[in-house]
């Protein structure tokens, strides 16, 4: 068994492939329509095209923004992206405007950071060792 899809909940898709692909580096792998104004649109990583995607999926549901947001009221990450340095990209997404809500903080084998995606998530990078 192994992780196929994951998701992240989204405001708007449009801006969400912007700040996923132009600013974190994603590339996309699926852009389909769905209904009359959602997408099954999902992103990759370039070192890893065929590795797990990133459903940016549309709060449509009410118990999805209730999730997302008490997660975001709560300080808790949604997701986990593993970086090679986690303060260098802190320094990079920074010059691009990314909001941090957490900076990068040692914890024994890992340094982490949290960091707003502009789409009503908190997202952490990590990196081990």
């Amino acid at each position: 068994m192994k992780i196929h899809l994951t998701s992240v909940f989204v405001d708007d898709q449009a801006a969400a492939l912007r700040f996923y692909t132009e600013v974190l580096g994603f590339v996309k792998k699926h852009d389909v329509p769905v209904g009359e104004t959602d997408r099954w649109l999902t992103v990759v990583s370039p070192e890893d095209p065929e590795g797990p995607e990133l459903l940016l999926e549309p709060l449509g549901h009410p118990a999805a923004r209730t999730y997302r947001d008490a997660l975001v009221a709560d300080g808790i990450p949604l997701a986990q992206f593993t970086v090679d340095d986690v303060k260098a990209e802190h320094e990079r997404l920074r010059g691009h405007g990314v909001r941090f809500t957490q900076e990068p903080v040692e914890m024994g084998p890992v340094t982490a950071a949290v960091f707003e995606d502009g789409c009503g998530n908190l997202i952490q990078i990590a990196t081990q060792g």
